[in-house]
């Protein structure tokens, strides 16, 4: 039998913020989330991100297992 109250309270509407916007509302154990970094401002998902490269070991893989038209 599991132990009685033990879990946090559940808010199935809290609000995630980003610079003081309103993002998201997401469940949690937290009234408000404020965060740093989100979907909507990280280069992996913006298409924003770049390799930097300065020892050519992306062109040399690329060589390697001849891949060609990537786009980087």
């Amino acid at each position: 039998m599991p132990k009685k109250n033990i879990h946090p309270n559940w808010i199935s509407n809290a609000k995630v913020y980003y610079d003081g916007q309103l993002i998201m509302i997401v469940s949690s154990t937290k009234p408000e989330l404020h965060v740093d970094i989100w979907s909507g401002n990280h280069p992996f998902y913006t298409g924003l991100q770049r390799i930097i490269d300065t020892e050519g070991r992306v062109e040399r893989f690329l060589k390697k297992y001849k891949i060609e038209n990537t786009v980087i």
